[in-house]
């Protein structure tokens, strides 16, 4: 009891460390493993372990084959939640350069790792392509953390973060395919009966994953399960997937989870946001028990299997050697500079997948007497640690160095896609500013795409836009909804996020019809809300613009605008094309001859 409680406890301080430090969470959690398990037998009295997860085959924790049957499961439930990330509609999207960078990329690392392997440590080419395969795998958990607290351009944050996402199930998918192909011709010594037994698993797992998949979609289309159920329903099923599927062809599950959470992450579910959701609870929690399981089943034997020069070789040449190869390859004209190439090759750290897939394969063809075997989950490993430890610590110096760190966040984020909204996107973007329109009307956001505006479906109630890397070059945050209180709410929860150089609101109907005191925070001036905005767009949707020769001219013509019920200024460029944004009680800005006063609407002059 005491042994399992303190797995979940250490899990859960292990997520917390990772979350303060803003390290990806397998860091602590491999750590903790090594020192309850392995590096315990150097300090404690016995020479035991402090956790044994097996012990003598037939003792410990998870006694003869359960900590295999542990593993398996909390796999499969990680696999089909990865599966549930994939769509189709992002690799069609994502562009060439991160399409090559899972394809062209995946298999330099694949051969390169593998000959790399074979001839490094003398070991058979079945487990050195199998450890190549599994290190292909990068992760969201891994590289989101390292990279949101790293101002980067866009399209570097955006190769990185999709190149995770992405490359999660087909990395998961390819490594189960290759180990299910080893395992099966050891049985038949590769022989047509192998191909043979090969194509039963493949079928098995496309078929019971695509007929699981339809079969759940209906039966939530359908009502057939309570919203209540729906989650545990979900778990379920996955387990009883995973478990049918092995009953048909033996290690075919996982691959069928993976297949599954694929197809169905693809159909238009509105629970399946719910689902994933608490799949992500679900996971973070089975990932917290499983790495110190892990980590702790490692002996001192096996990591002494890394204690050679061989080692460090292999971990330059696939870190250093084979990442940028690959990067550089899958980049040829993308558009992309040297040093973002460079910055790009840099950041590869190995993930929870590679760590855990590793795992339940060392377990298996451990069990099955694979000769060398013993290898797999110590490299794996090593890779994990040391690319997670290297980014970790040196992804924003390098960063600096290469110049692609930006010394200044100058993107807009504007919550609220409306009609003013909108047009005064299009001028920004037009004068070479990065603006994200966020609503959750999808009219809206269809309106500002059809202009070739950056727009997102969002509900800010619900999700969570510190997390997405790609928005870390916004510095500017501007409410601009109908509502008083979703406007608040927007400043409070997001102003130190995305707000570093101002995070403003429009004014409330209610603040005008009540002569509330007007915040620093208004945006515009203290007389223009929702609707006289909406207004002046309608009649008249143009943005003009007006030389300013000093302070007192900018005044009068503020005074003169406001005068004018049919126009509202909004922005102040400098003679750099720099433009600032105006703020009803901000007079701190510097006002030159030769800026220009930007407004809304009918022209003045």
């Amino acid at each position: 009891m005491l042994e399992l409680a303190g797995i979940i406890v250490l899990g859960i301080i292990a997520q917390w460390v990772a979350w303060k430090l803003k390290l990806p969470a397998i860091l602590p959690l491999i750590l903790i493993g090594l020192l309850v398990g392995p590096v315990s037998t150097l300090i404690s009295a016995d020479g035991t372990k402090w956790l044994e997860p097996v012990w003598n085959g037939t003792e410990g924790l998870f006694p003869d084959e359960r900590l295999f049957n542990f593993v398996s499961l909390a796999i499969s439930i990680i696999l089909f939640e990865g599966g549930l990330t994939l769509k189709k509609e992002e690799i069609l999207n994502v562009g060439p350069a991160i399409l090559k960078l899972i394809t062209l990329g995946s298999l330099v690392t694949f051969f390169g790792a593998g000959f790399a392997t074979h001839f490094i440590f003398n070991i058979s080419w079945q487990i050195s392509f199998l450890f190549s395969a599994l290190i292909i795998v990068t992760g969201p958990t891994v590289i989101a953390p390292i990279l949101r607290n790293i101002p980067l351009k866009k399209d570097v944050s955006a190769v990185l973060k999709w190149e995770g996402i992405l490359i999660d199930p087909i990395g998961a998918l390819a490594a189960v395919l290759i180990f299910e192909f080893i395992r099966v011709g050891e049985g038949y010594n590769y022989t047509i009966e192998a191909l043979i037994e090969f194509g039963k698993i493949v079928v098995v797992g496309f078929t019971i994953g695509f007929a699981s998949a339809y079969a759940f979609y209906f039966s939530i289309k359908k009502k057939l399960i309570p919203h209540y159920l729906l989650n545990v329903v979900s778990l379920a099923i996955v387990l009883a997937v995973f478990v049918l599927s092995d009953l048909f062809a033996h290690e075919s599950g996982l691959l069928t989870v993976v297949i599954m959470g694929m197809v169905l992450g693809n159909l238009k579910v509105e629970e399946l946001k719910e689902i994933r959701y608490f799949k992500e609870s679900l996971s973070i929690l089975l990932i917290s028990i499983l790495f110190i399981l892990l980590s702790a089943n490692i002996n001192i034997s096996e990591m002494l299997l890394l204690y050679r020069w061989e080692t460090l070789a292999l971990f330059v040449i696939v870190v250093f050697v084979l990442r940028p190869l690959g990067v550089f390859l899958s980049t040829t004209n993308s558009g992309l500079s040297l040093n973002e190439k460079l910055f790009i090759s840099w950041v590869g750290p190995r993930g929870i997948v590679a760590a855990g897939i590793a795992s339940l394969f060392g377990l298996k063809l451990s069990m099955q007497g694979e000769p060398d075997a013993e290898y797999i989950t110590p490299l794996v490993f090593m890779v994990v640690l040391g690319t997670v430890l290297l980014n970790a610590t040196t992804a924003r110096l390098f960063a600096k160095l290469t110049g692609v760190f930006l010394k200044s966040s100058d993107g807009i984020m504007m919550i609220g896609g409306s009609n003013f909204a909108r047009l005064i996107a299009d001028y920004l973007k037009k004068n070479g500013r990065r603006v994200v329109i966020i609503d959750n009307n999808s009219d809206n956001i269809n309106r500002a795409k059809l202009l070739g505006l950056e727009a997102m479906k969002v509900n800010v109630y619900e999700d969570d836009l510190s997390e997405d890397v790609e928005l870390n070059d916004i510095g500017y945050l501007l409410a601009l909804t109908g509502s008083r209180s979703l406007n608040k709410y927007v400043i409070e929860k997001y102003a130190e996020k995305f707000g570093e150089n101002g995070a403003f609101r429009i004014v409330s109907t209610d603040e005008l019809i009540n002569e509330i005191e007007i915040s620093k925070e208004n945006l515009f001036t203290h007389k223009d809300d929702f609707i006289n905005l909406s207004e002046v767009v309608r009649d008249f949707p143009f943005i003009n613009e007006v030389n300013v020769e000093s302070r007192e001219h900018f005044n009068r013509l503020l005074k003169e605008i406001g005068y004018e019920t049919h126009a509202i200024p909004v922005f102040l460029k400098d003679e750099s094309g720099f433009i600032h944004i105006i703020s009803s009680l901000d007079e701190s800005f510097k006002i030159e001859n030769g800026n220009t006063l930007v407004y809304i609407g009918k022209a003045i002059v």
